[in-house]
């Protein structure tokens, strides 16, 4: 449910900002629909390695329980969101932050639990089950988003509801503490206080660097994006240096002297940076491309966006278990490189993939892409459990984690860099040009052309076509019907995306084909230990 949630707001977003009222294509209201999606993962990627820490200290089971109470709460509240307009708007922002704490206990002691419960011959199989429930779960929540949305957005937050509660309960009465805790052991506060504010400083930098600027289609020329970017490194550097020093820091920097666990995390960032992108991209180019083109509507495109993605959780689903089952016997290299090659394979065939294709083709593709992560992250997660020793397994389970979210926001942030650059340099002249052609006047046209490329990706993210409210009614109602219905079809803002949209592909893919090959390559050093 927590990895569900993470993704289900992401194909419900059309809905919910119906629902309250507000407009995301706005300037003024753009920022509720970014810290709608970031917030949690900024939250939770600023919490995982403090929260490890403190259930070392004090039992990743009671920890574990909490979190399920917290989320239980936060989800409780995103039903219950009052009023309309930006003032629910920014509930949903601080409510989803609620959940996100909970998220955050339930992230970095799962992983540490089940560590502690089986015996290293099954850990494989027992974190390759969790990791698919985990994976899965992005997945699933674009689907079960689309659904609920379509009945009521509010549903979108309900259905976390019973099985918070019900977790919560069931935690509670089945689980037990099997790690020893080290109650003894003090709490960094200033080593938590630096990376918790230099990590945040920095994303909120990066969140806003994709911003428009002045004339500027991003806002990485703007001096607090400048000044958070760099303020928040230098806080990150000056943790590091500290937590050299310390006789309890938060960090424990000694496990990096461990090589399965600094190969296998920096492999599991890789791996994560190339799939956080390639979600957000395949959203952006069913909803705002593909979909229309084939004739649905906008309305409906969230929630087949995410019906035609299921490959992708089909490979997870049956080859996340299988590879842990297999890695216990034979050790982990073999699985997580041949994961990363075959991932790999995938990312090329959608390098190579028009922009208008064959679903056939493109379902192979994806599934061929999810076998491959599933069958590298059981394993990957196994060995960096099994590189630490017991008592730093909540430290070293919130540090995976945390690596993991950090990466996520940095992939979705590259996503709408790539295809803001890639949008800014053709769309406004070939916009203009098309508009002119259906007898829009000149003046009307160059103004509707110079839409911010990052609004242009927000409507394609959303399934929106933008035409309708950018272009004046009265200019509308002075054209002929044909030229109108044109304007307003399924196919004219999609054909306008598609050029630019292309460029940003092959870009995105080219990279994300390099971080395969690097994610291999780091996995190579894992050795069964």
């Amino acid at each position: 449910m927590a990895a569900i949630d993470a993704s289900i707001v992401l194909i419900a977003l059309p809905a919910i900002f119906r629902g309250i009222g507000v407009n995301p294509l706005l300037p003024e209201e753009s920022n509720y629909l970014l810290w709608t999606i970031m917030g949690y993962l900024l939250v939770t990627s600023v919490l995982l390695v403090t929260i490890g820490r403190i259930s070392d200290m004090f039992g990743r089971v009671r920890l574990y329980n909490l979190g399920f109470l917290i989320f239980a709460i936060g989800s409780t509240l995103l039903y219950l969101t009052q009023g309309q307009g930006n003032f629910a708007a920014l509930q949903i922002i601080i409510f989803r932050m609620v959940q996100a704490v909970g998220g955050a206990f339930l992230f970095a002691n799962s992983s540490a639990i089940i560590t502690d419960a089986f015996p290293e011959e099954q850990r494989g199989l027992a974190l390759g089950i969790n990791q698919m429930a985990f994976l899965a779960g992005q997945f699933i929540g674009l689907v079960l988003g689309g659904v609920l949305a379509a009945i009521n957005w509010r549903y979108v937050f309900l259905v976390s509801v019973p099985f918070s509660v019900g977790g919560t309960i069931w935690a509670y009465i089945s689980l037990h503490e099997v790690a020893r805790k080290r109650e003894k052991s003090k709490l960094d506060i200033l080593g938590n206080l630096l990376f918790a504010g230099g990590l945040t400083i920095l994303l909120i930098g990066f969140i806003y660097g994709i911003l428009p600027y002045g004339n500027s289609p991003m806002g990485w020329s703007n001096p607090k994006v400048i000044a958070s970017i760099a303020f928040g490194l230098l806080l990150l550097i000056v943790f590091v240096f500290l937590e050299r020093k310390r006789i309890a820091p938060m960090f424990k920097m000694e496990l990096f002297h461990i090589p399965v666990f600094w190969a296998g995390n920096v492999a599991s960032f890789l791996s994560s940076l190339a799939r956080s992108g390639l979600l957000f991209m395949l959203i952006i180019w069913m909803q705002g491309i593909w979909l229309p083109l084939h004739g649905y509507n906008f309305a409906d495109t969230p929630l087949w966006a995410g019906i035609f993605i299921l490959p992708m959780t089909a490979g997870l689903l049956i080859t996340g278990p299988i590879s842990g089952y297999l890695s216990d016997r034979y050790g982990t290299r073999y699985f997580t490189v041949g994961g990363m090659l075959i991932a790999l394979l995938g990312f090329i065939g959608l390098l190579f993939l028009p922009i208008n294709f064959s679903y056939g083709t493109f379902a192979l593709t994806i599934f061929v892409l999810g076998t491959g992560m599933g069958i590298f992250f059981s394993p990957n997660t196994a060995s960096i459990m099994n590189s630490v020793p017991p008592e730093y397994r909540g430290v070293a389970s919130g540090m995976r984690s945390t690596f993991l979210n950090v990466s996520n926001s940095i992939g979705i942030v590259l996503i709408f860099a790539l295809i803001t650059i890639g949008l800014s340099s053709s769309l406004p002249g070939t916009l203009d040009k098309q508009l002119m052609a259906e007898g829009i006047p000149a003046s009307t046209a160059l103004s509707v052309s110079h839409l911010p490329p990052t609004n242009a990706i927000f409507a394609a993210f959303l399934g929106y076509n933008p035409l309708g409210s950018l272009i004046p009614a009265p200019v509308l109602g002075n054209l002929s019907a044909a030229a109108r219905n044109n304007l307003l079809s399924n196919e004219f803002f999609p054909n306008l995306l598609a050029g630019p949209f292309q460029s940003a592909t092959t870009l995105v893919f080219s990279i994300s084909i390099a971080l395969c090959i690097l994610a291999a390559i780091a996995s190579f050093i894992i050795r069964r230990e």
